[in-house]
């Protein structure tokens, strides 16, 4: 009884959600800890910090459900990484290049100023540590084990609609916008693992589009606002094009996009038979 309860897939959900939130704690409050008196930027800070934060949270989950299911971690696996690392950073980053070509073709996007190249650093920072927690949290965990046990579709839109309302405690967010983000991430990057079976696709697609949007455009992420960036940008015009004060993510062309490509993602991962079918069907 014990041993079944243990095994059970919420069970493991809940420990592993508990773990890494653990350790990327500590390394938040290690890492702030440790450069209190180290007299270097602070965004060059950030970098440390957020690199240390990736590395516990990797750390973590490989040795965690290494112990716990016995097995070889194959979705972090780095056959073929150039492959999953290229395809998910060029996805990311296109798709988030086209976002905010739809908003400076509608006469919403200006460069005011183009900045140092170390501008881009708070963006990456934030970029880096976002995309391999949640991927590791969201695709990793909830939707890896879902999947296992009640089939791919079933755990994408439960993934996807659980990554979306979270993101309703973000600043200047709605119903909207959740939503817009569960498709879009929620979606997008459950499909891109589903055809690759492995993390580094999803890690690089969200890192990506992340960067850009943050590090690279000067554009507001999910209702935060990043400083610095490599552009200083002035973006306006309608809400439903722009994403108002809630970022490119609230806006209709994004939505769109991600949802093709998510789309493109699921039909050659049916092609390939990567689906799996719930317990009752195999």
């Amino acid at each position: 009884m014990k041993r079944k309860f243990l095994y059970n897939p919420l069970t493991k959900i809940i420990i592993g959600i508990i773990v890494i939130g653990c350790a990327v704690a500590i390394g938040q409050l290690g890492g702030q800890s440790l450069l209190e008196k180290v007299h270097i930027s602070a965004d060059y800070k950030s970098v440390i910090i957020g690199i240390l934060i990736a590395s516990l949270a990797l750390a973590s989950y490989i040795t965690l459900f290494s112990f716990y299911e016995k097995r070889q971690i194959t979705e972090l696996k780095f056959t073929h990484f150039g492959k999953n690392a290229g395809i998910g950073f060029s996805v990311g980053f296109i798709l988030q290049s086209l976002v905010i070509l739809v908003i400076y073709t509608y006469g919403g996007y200006t460069v005011l100023n183009i900045n140092p190249i170390s501008f881009v650093l708070p963006g990456f920072a934030i970029a880096l540590t976002s995309a391999i927690f949640e991927e590791i949290l969201f695709r990793g965990i909830i939707f890896r084990l879902t999947e296992e046990k009640l089939s791919s579709t079933i755990a994408l839109v439960v993934s996807a609609l659980i990554f979306g309302l979270l993101h309703l405690q973000n600043k200047n967010s709605s119903i909207f916008s959740a939503m817009s983000i569960a498709i879009q991430a929620g979606v997008l990057l459950a499909a891109s693992y589903i055809y690759s079976k492995n993390l580094w696709l999803p890690i690089f697609l969200h890192f990506a589009w992340n960067f850009a949007e943050a590090g690279i455009y000067g554009a507001v992420i999910s209702g935060n606002i990043i400083t610095k960036s490599l552009f200083t940008s002035k973006i306006s015009g309608p809400e439903i094009i722009t994403g108002g004060l809630f970022g490119p993510e609230n806006s209709i062309q994004a939505t769109v996009f991600c949802l093709i490509v998510g789309i493109i993602f699921i039909i050659i991962a049916k092609r390939q038979n990567k689906f799996i079918k719930p317990f009752w069907k195999k």
